[in-house]
């Protein structure tokens, strides 16, 4: 018994799969070498044309064929079931942002973490808030696109007690290496008892949800640490030395200047990072937009 109820019918696909390439590897580089050897040049300097052979034709064309057939059969059978999801099944909705998954429970509670009953079946509603992710449990042998602006989804039912790995199967930039969780099997009555304990997920300032929304995080941190450009901590307020028309000069990180920044991004250009790293998002972010990200970045110093 595997990790998941997938695992049996995953793994039979691959392992017939595998099996023919295997095979075919060998044999076609045994038969290669041997004519290589059998028909050089030293033993036949004058070459010979060889005429048609219908039943080598044939079996070259109809053995594949089944070959084909066959590899489609067993992965189309591990694969209908996983769009099959039971009507039962627990829903729990998966954000992925860069660079971590956010794992959402029915009555507004939120975990870092996966956490589910055993032999339970549990349907996982695929969400993006920036770019494409992959969610990958290998154990449980699951993997499906995470895209922005598509609903997308997978299921199934855990059958072993313990902790396996999440990952990110799609580059999704600076730091996808570090978009990594867990999923936590546990006893369903230890799973109730978790999730009546959860909290309820605290309302997020309206500045950062814009901010968000505008995948300006994947680029900027809000923790202190360095992505692809500076951090919005403690930025408000901050003295940034920049580029205005090839001349270095200090200025104040204020209300003009995140706006201009946000209208304007190559106007005045952080020394060391380069022009045009940016898009302007006049049009996007309107002027009561600018104001609550104003407000949100007065308030994380």
């Amino acid at each position: 018994m595997g990790a998941s109820n997938f695992v049996e019918g995953v793994d039979l696909a691959f392992k017939v799969i595998f099996g023919i390439s295997f095979f075919f590897l060998i044999g076609i580089t045994t038969v290669m070498l041997f004519f290589v050897f059998r028909f050089q040049r030293k033993r036949h300097p004058i070459a010979r044309q060889i005429k048609d052979n219908n039943i080598l034709e044939i079996t070259w064309t109809v053995v594949p064929i089944i070959l084909v057939l066959l590899m489609f059969y067993y992965g189309f059978v591990a694969f209908t079931p996983m769009r099959n999801v039971p009507k039962d099944a627990i829903p729990i909705t998966v954000i992925g942002k860069m660079w971590f998954w956010t794992f959402e429970y029915e009555g507004s509670k939120q975990s870092p973490v996966l956490v589910v009953p055993l032999n339970k079946p549990v349907k996982l509603n695929l969400r993006s808030t920036d770019v494409i992710h992959s969610l990958y449990i290998p154990a449980f042998r699951i993997k499906e696109d995470v895209v922005p602006g598509k609903k997308n989804y997978l299921w199934f039912r855990p059958e072993q007690l313990g902790e396996y790995e999440i990952l990110c199967s799609v580059y999704c930039g600076l730091r996808h290496s570090y978009m990594e969780s867990k999923v936590r099997v546990i006893p369903e009555a230890e799973y109730l008892a978790w999730l009546k304990s959860l909290p309820e997920k605290s309302a997020e300032p309206e500045g950062l949800t814009i901010l968000k929304k505008n995948a300006c995080t994947g680029c900027h941190s809000i923790d202190g640490s360095k992505l692809v450009s500076s951090s919005f901590k403690s930025l408000y307020g901050k003295t940034e030395k920049v580029i205005t028309n090839g001349v270095e000069r200090s200025v104040v990180v204020d209300d003009d200047y995140i706006r201009a920044s946000i209208y304007e991004p190559d106007k005045d250009v952080l020394v060391g990072y380069p022009k045009g790293l940016m898009k302007t998002y006049k049009g996007l972010v309107s002027e009561n937009e600018i104001k609550k990200i104003i407000d949100y970045f007065k308030s994380i110093k």
